[in-house]
């Protein structure tokens, strides 16, 4: 009897030890990646003890977990991803997360025949006509000052107007609105077409660096024709050339 009592007690404390061992979390370390490029800036929470963390410049995060528990990862551009920790994770501890970009269902666009009502077909405005920004409205009503002009002097009929504006730099002013208007518009269709993952990861562009980076690519007259004419894949190879470029000043004044 006493025997059997002593096994019963090893039994126990064995047990006891074993379903300790069990439930004895640790810290653990772990890569995310997207199509193998390590990704910054993805939440990992850990759902059971709601603990969390955020992935560094080159993926790396590490995070306290238990066999059983599930791991949360999230970003606003990914799909979500969940993992749950298994007893190899634990004697390795690490983990490798591969997530991929989340698909963006677009709206069902219905044409019919209201849509080739436009201003020109109501006879608002003539066909063909230029359509002006607001910069360049601006610039129109405060009229461009020409020499020739001064010919009109002699007839009475020299608008004043553009001659005041010239004379106060006003017209000057608006011009230099008129092309920061332009740049931009095309600093806006940039980050429509290349978000700010492109522009780092992709080109190598550093953080700080992607607004300065943008004003230096419309800089460049041919990148902003191409821009303009919606050739993405052309527009895309050069924005890879102005890239280097921008990525070679940088070093240089690192130096």
């Amino acid at each position: 009897m006493k025997i059997n009592n002593t096994l019963l007690f090893v039994f126990f404390f064995l047990s006891q030890f074993t379903f300790g061992q069990n439930n004895t979390g640790k810290e653990i370390r772990g890569k995310i990646t997207v199509e193998a490029v390590a990704v910054e800036g993805i939440n990992v929470l850990n759902s059971t003890n709601q603990r969390g963390t955020v992935s560094d410049r080159d993926g790396f995060f590490s995070v306290f977990v238990k066999e059983g528990d599930i791991l949360v990862f999230s970003a606003v551009n990914l799909t979500t991803l969940y993992r749950r920790i298994n007893k190899q994770d634990l004697i390795l501890g690490a983990i490798k997360i591969q997530m991929s970009s989340k698909s963006i269902a677009l709206e069902e666009v219905v044409v019919n025949e209201n849509s080739k009502i436009t201003a020109e077909n109501l006879g608002i405005i003539p066909y063909g006509q230029k359509k002006y920004t607001a910069a360049e409205r601006r610039l129109q009503t405060a009229g461009d000052f020409k020499p020739i002009m001064l010919l009109s002097i002699l007839g009475g009929s020299m608008p004043l107007d553009p001659l005041i504006n010239k004379i106060n730099g006003r017209t000057k002013r608006l011009k230099k609105l008129v092309v920061l208007e332009k740049k931009e518009e095309y600093i806006k269709l940039i980050s429509e077409l290349y978000n700010e993952e492109y522009l780092t990861v992709k080109l190598g562009i550093p953080a700080d660096y992607v607004n300065g980076f943008k004003y230096f690519a419309v800089d460049n007259e041919r990148f902003t024709a191409i821009l303009k004419s919606n050739n993405k894949t052309m527009s895309s190879f050069l924005i890879g050339e102005l890239a280097v470029k921008y990525n070679e000043i940088i070093a240089s004044e690192n130096k």
